[in-house]
């Protein structure tokens, strides 16, 4: 194993992530989760692009193991994969803007993603585009906690994180 890969930076950002996985297994309001501050703060601050997508799916799935599988996975990872994505976009210029608004960009893609998945692969609406739209329809509920829960959790691991680099400096080497 390549030692100079595993960098103090990263056994930080990574064991946050862990953490924040394990959050999903105690009881929680409804869709109130940590899965895409996971995801944006991953994909924001784990330096290596591949890292930054390998460690969130293996704490995702690492949680998914206590949870149990289903059949929703398929647009769950995906959109969760997104999300990363959407954090690489400003893993040199973390700023509280792009923050808030990887959030929410974060959380309606989650929502038009798994949504759309919904739609496409369960029986519960007709396979038309009054379908569709009735599919995100019904979740609209769903997503103010949702939206609440990325806010709320990306502040927590952003702000989190910004709090011990200041303490850390040298954490943000790696």
């Amino acid at each position: 194993m390549n030692w100079k890969v595993i960098t103090p930076k990263l056994l930080v950002v990574s064991g946050i992530i862990l953490f924040a996985a394990l959050m999903r297994l105690v009881p929680h309001y409804p869709n109130f989760t940590p899965i895409a501050a996971i995801a944006l703060f991953g994909g924001a601050h784990l330096g290596k692009k591949h890292l930054a997508f390998i460690i969130p799916l293996v704490a995702l799935f690492i949680s998914d193991l206590f949870l149990g599988f289903h059949n929703m996975m398929i647009p769950v990872y995906l959109g969760f994969v997104l999300i990363v994505l959407l954090g690489t976009l400003f893993r040199n210029n973390v700023r509280i803007p792009y923050v808030i608004g990887g959030s929410l960009a974060g959380s309606v893609l989650f929502f038009l993603v798994t949504n759309f998945g919904v739609w496409a692969m369960t029986p519960y609406y007709p396979p038309t585009l009054e379908g569709l739209m009735m599919s995100y329809t019904m979740a609209i509920p769903f997503f103010h906690a949702a939206a609440l829960g990325d806010l709320f959790y990306n502040a927590v691991f952003f702000g989190g994180f910004y709090l011990v680099l200041q303490r850390y400096p040298a954490l943000r080497l790696g």
